[in-house]
């Protein structure tokens, strides 16, 4: 089970979750406190700006950065969901999520995929470019990017509610 949440609900959601692997992708100023109970070696952190494009002072998601959580996720056990956040827990966050749930479900159907991550979150709006990036690396052929692109905006909101994302069998 893949646990996503905004940062100001970081500890609550891993506490309520039973989480013992953690993604952070923030930029690189802000600051989180790892929760206890998530050993420092299964938790990483992407240090990436919310962005699709390069701007000036902003880190853009690269392939490297998609590169390490999918590797991330290829070595987490599944014996305990993993929590995933970004600042609102709205665009980093989810796109990170349809990432790893497309990634250790390698047939599910990406359409289904983003109607199951629409219907658990009205807010989601998946980073357009980690979902490029993580299309090509697992050769979907652009089937993601249209599954997020079909699913739209998410609503509008300050920040998004903790929710859960389901692994379908792989």
């Amino acid at each position: 089970m893949i646990f996503v949440t905004p940062l100001s609900r970081l500890h609550e959601t891993v506490e309520r979750s039973g989480a013992r692997r953690l993604v952070t992708l923030l930029s690189g100023t802000a600051i989180v406190e790892r929760p206890p109970v998530i050993e420092a070696d299964h938790h990483l952190t992407l240090r990436v700006n919310d962005i699709v494009a390069p701007a000036d002072g902003m880190v853009v998601p690269e392939r490297g950065h998609v590169a390490e959580l999918l590797a991330f996720a290829q070595a987490w056990d599944r014996a305990a969901p993993i929590a995933i956040h970004c600042y609102a827990g709205i665009s980093r966050s989810t796109a990170a999520a349809y990432i790893v749930a497309a990634a250790l479900a390698p047939r599910e159907d990406e359409e289904a995929l983003a109607g199951r991550l629409r219907a658990a979150s009205p807010t989601a709006t998946p980073n357009a470019r980690l979902v490029a990036l993580a299309d090509a690396e697992l050769g979907r052929n652009g089937r993601m990017i249209r599954a997020i692109e079909r699913i739209g905006r998410g609503e509008d909101a300050f920040e998004g509610m903790p929710f859960f994302l389901p692994l379908a069998e792989s």
